[in-house]
């Protein structure tokens, strides 16, 4: 994928390979491959909560945790993320694949 003059590089099952290119000019790209038309306020509170975490941990957060800290239901990050909070959640937010995530 090309995004402002960069190569953004994805494995096998569309993850991208080197988070560091992360920016919101891709998240923007990987959301509309995503099929979601527009990142509301919702969406990038989603996105920033992963990519914080991850960052400390090095690792994509529960579910029930971006609930809670992002104030949305499980219902509401499926409707935002049809393909779901692992697959596309952290995809958007530029994280390589989560364990567990097929």
């Amino acid at each position: 994928m090309q995004v402002d003059g960069k190569t953004i590089d994805f494995d096998n099952d569309g993850f991208m390979i080197d988070p560091a290119l992360w920016d919101e000019d891709v998240a923007s790209a990987i959301a509309s491959e995503e099929n979601i038309d527009g990142m509301s306020d919702k969406h990038w509170g989603v996105v920033n909560f992963i990519r914080d975490y991850w960052k400390e941990h090095d690792l994509a957060p529960p579910v029930r945790l971006i609930c809670t800290e992002v104030g949305v239901s499980v219902r509401e990050i499926y409707k935002l993320f049809t393909s779901g909070p692992a697959r596309g959640a952290c995809r958007v937010a530029g994280l390589p694949k989560p364990d567990g995530c097929v």
